[in-house]
């Protein structure tokens, strides 16, 4: 039986791909689940269909985060941390405060989870860190920690 799966299945395949399955695997679990529905003419079209307006729309979302890369790229935050005498800073720069700094410096937001630092920032100085937005769309920001 081919069905056209709606939702990821791990042992299975992804959304979209058109899988063979056992019969009873298909009629008593998937397609009652909504997991799945059965792959005749008439669907296989409209998957084509869902196929390009989903495409349509990655791109359009890629075209932003684009925009979003660029404008991080040409940018310098500006990262407070008190420090010693020999511009040791207590402590460390982590990708929360390069969070916050992008969030009230650019009105950009970010999930920090998304942020990567290059290196350890233990002194006042300039740095880079990675952001990456989407799977295809990477940016690298720079940024100075300067005397709190």
């Amino acid at each position: 039986m081919q069905l056209i799966l709606l939702k990821d299945v791990t042992t299975l395949g992804s959304k979209h791909d058109v899988v063979n399955v056992k019969p009873g695997y298909g009629r008593n679990y998937l397609i009652p689940k909504g997991i799945g529905i059965i792959a005749n003419k008439g669907n296989l079209a409209k998957l084509e269909e869902i196929k390009k307006e989903e495409a349509a729309r990655q791109a359009e979302i890629i075209a932003e985060f684009q925009q979003v890369a660029e404008k991080l790229s040409a940018s310098k935050l500006n990262i407070k941390a008190k420090a010693g005498t020999s511009g040791k800073i207590f402590g460390s720069v982590t990708n929360l405060q390069i969070a916050q700094a992008l969030e009230e410096q650019l009105t950009i937001s970010v999930d920090r989870k998304k942020i990567e630092i290059v290196d350890e920032v233990k002194e006042l100085g300039s740095y880079t860190a990675n952001v990456n937005l989407h799977p295809e769309v990477q940016a690298t920001v720079a940024f100075d920690v300067v005397q709190d």
